[in-house]
């Protein structure tokens, strides 16, 4: 019997260990929850203003998607192409916003050239708004992952899609926008 209770622990012991000290890669808001309401500073064709979500989901849905590095390869394919879809977003009723940890002085010229002053992107060098949405980056603290969030205009998560190869992104956040158009009012 001993020798039973010792096998069943040198296999269920490990298991336990690994099972209560592993950390999730990225937790996201899940669909359903409230998006925090951010004012951060913002750069939109070299120009700074103060962003508020609160007032861009006024207006209608919100694309918040965030971005570990401006100027980096992926982070600028991906502006780039939010920035080709702007029209098709805005025929949607839908706004984009960037964030990053970036400082604004670095945004201010990331917007002009990789957003070709299209939509804004937001300086969060505190991670405040990174944290809130359960954004930062597990593995480099520093930065922000690559998340992207399709905000309805009630401050809801109506989806979310993380994967640091930002190909999809875009693609994914129309097809919300457009699910959201579609849905019926609650």
């Amino acid at each position: 019997m001993a020798h039973f209770v010792r096998t069943i622990l040198s296999r269920c012991v490990p298991i336990a260990v690994v099972l209560l000290t592993a950390q999730p890669a990225f937790a996201a808001l899940d669909i359903g929850d409230i998006a925090p309401k951010f004012i951060a500073n913002a750069a939109l064709g070299g120009k700074t203003f103060r962003y508020s979500l609160a007032e861009a989901l006024a207006k209608g849905p919100v694309v918040v998607y965030f971005f570990p590095a401006a100027d980096s390869a992926d982070c600028s394919i991906e502006a780039h192409a939010f920035a080709e879809a702007t029209d098709k977003f805005a025929a949607l009723g839908a706004t984009v916003i960037g964030v990053s940890a970036d400082d604004i002085g670095t945004l201010s010229k990331f917007s002009v050239r990789a957003c070709q002053s299209r939509f804004p992107v937001a300086s969060d060098e505190s991670k405040t708004v990174i944290q809130g949405f359960d954004a930062l980056m597990q593995t480099r603290p520093d930065f922000a992952n690559r998340l992207s969030y399709v905000i309805s205009s009630d401050g809801k998560v109506a989806y979310y899609y993380q994967n640091l190869n930002p190909d999809k992104h875009v693609e994914r956040m129309l097809e919300a926008v457009r699910a959201l158009q579609k849905a019926p009012a609650r």
